[in-house]
């Protein structure tokens, strides 16, 4: 289990923040909302996924097996400073789905253990059915900002019965890190088709860009 030390030594995002994004600005511009569309309300990252400890949390829970991690870090992301209006209109959280090849080569999805101890911290129910992978792509790190877009584009989809559940909702997709939203943005556009009326984010790890401040 990740030790206290290094729980301490996050490197948490540094304020000021955008209200929308929760990106860390330097004026009143954020150039970090142009990526989002329009129907996300909010997005709200705990620290930057970078560094030993940052990224190497990260890293641990998907990669390395330790899933019981996803309690502390979900803790965390239960403190971030959402929106009133999002906390009061979520209805649910949607953990990224994996592709049926990813989860058997994991065993598990990061995401939904993310989700789950989340959702018990802010008592919001977890919804993992409303959203499907409907194929497998490559994993997205090494790729390009458009690479990224290009991967995921037509991934996801929400399936039929899950329609009821999605009309007029605002969801909270959940995540264990961002880097250029293409596969958040990608879940949301299947939610909102779905009938999802707004869409939220929420990860653990924010990938820092060239210019941003630590």
């Amino acid at each position: 289990m990740t030790c206290g030390r290094c729980w301490a030594r996050l490197p948490l995002l540094p304020s000021p923040r955008c209200e929308r994004c929760g990106h860390p600005i330097r004026d009143t511009h954020c150039r970090w909302c142009e990526l989002l569309p329009p129907y996300i309300r909010a997005a709200r990252s705990v620290c930057w996924a970078s560094g030993h400890i940052g990224l190497g949390i990260v890293h641990a829970l998907k990669y390395g097996g330790w899933y019981r991690v996803a309690g502390e870090m979900a803790l965390r992301m239960s403190r971030v400073d959402l929106p009133r209006d999002v906390t009061e209109e979520r209805r649910a959280l949607v953990p990224v789905p994996l592709s049926s090849k990813r989860l058997r080569e994991r065993g598990y999805n990061q995401s939904e253990h993310l989700a789950r101890a989340l959702g018990e911290r802010w008592s919001v129910p977890v919804w993992n059915t409303v959203i499907t992978r409907v194929r497998h792509t490559e994993t997205q790190t090494r790729l390009t900002p458009g690479d990224r877009l290009r991967n995921v584009s037509g991934a996801f989809s929400a399936p039929a019965s899950a329609r009821q559940m999605l009309r007029g909702a605002h969801v909270v997709v959940v995540d264990d890190v961002v880097t250029t939203a293409a596969t958040l943005n990608a879940c949301a556009a299947a939610l909102c088709a779905g009938g999802a009326r707004t869409v939220s984010f929420v990860t653990f790890g924010r990938a820092p860009a060239l210019g941003d401040r630590y």
